[in-house]
């Protein structure tokens, strides 16, 4: 490691993680090493909190201002960027909340980061070309039930105890304040995802979040089928193709068995 490599590193320590400094190493010629060090530090924390906001803009609503600052530097202590590309930053909010003391009594919390993250990533999900239905159209219906279907990479499916989907459309702007949410009515199944109007939250049907979770995870659609049927047993796969195609929710597939 060159002396520059070494300094930079220190540095960015300092920076990320408050260690501890060798004035002589660091040259500040206006102002003291201190002062210059904390004006990085600031402007550091201050870029990730902004982060966080826009990232989680209705959990801050939920949580408040001045609490979602001290959650943010909460959060920022344990989880310095990695990345030079802030757009990646803030994905280990739900798991931090999930072990954070203060809002425990907010357990609906880490559900809904789930699902704000799920919205970020998918608002800066890669385009992709259309479905190429003639290719789907060329395939021996004999194998049907060994096609390796792809989820567009934005899709994102959750499960939450909580009405998620609700609680985020109350804070959206232009919804009336009297919207009204009972929080004990039940949970739901929520898949966010992108297509050319932009990023969506669709509250889905058990037995769809069952067999897209199957397909996502990569078992034929004959598999995927059987297994949801078994425990669903009113599931269409007709209605079900059809729709998750005119959506953008299914991208591709491949066949199993085949090669390349």
């Amino acid at each position: 490691m060159t002396h520059w490599t070494h300094t930079l590193a220190q540095f960015s320590s300092v920076i990320r993680n408050g260690a501890d400094f060798a004035p002589g190493e660091i040259i500040c010629p206006n102002y003291s090493v201190a002062r210059g060090v904390e004006v990085y530090r600031n402007n550091y924390r201050g870029n990730l909190h902004d982060t966080l906001a826009g990232a989680y803009p209705v959990m801050r609503l939920l949580v408040g201002e001045d609490f979602f600052r001290v959650l943010a530097k909460c959060f920022i202590e344990q989880h310095p960027s990695r990345s030079g590309n802030l757009h990646r930053y803030g994905g280990e909010m739900a798991a931090f909340l999930t072990h954070f003391e203060r809002t425990r009594h907010l357990p609906y919390l880490p559900d809904m980061a789930r699902l704000e993250w799920a919205y970020h990533h998918a608002y800066f999900a890669d385009d992709l070309p259309p479905f190429d239905l003639s290719r789907l159209a060329s395939v021996a219906p004999d194998s049907y039930g060994d096609l390796l279907w792809k989820l567009h990479p934005g899709c994102t499916l959750l499960t939450s105890d909580y009405p998620l989907s609700q609680l985020w459309l109350a804070h959206q702007a232009g919804v009336p304040d009297a919207f009204d949410i009972n929080m004990n009515e039940g949970g739901e199944h929520v898949l966010v995802h992108r297509n050319e109007e932009g990023v969506e939250l669709i509250h889905i049907a058990p037995a769809s979040c069952h067999w897209l979770l199957r397909l996502q995870r990569g078992l034929p659609m004959g598999v995927a089928t059987e297994a949801t049927i078994s425990d669903y047993p009113d599931f269409d796969l007709a209605t079900a193709l059809r729709h998750y195609l005119a959506q953008g929710v299914l991208v591709g597939f491949d066949i199993a068995g085949e090669e390349g």
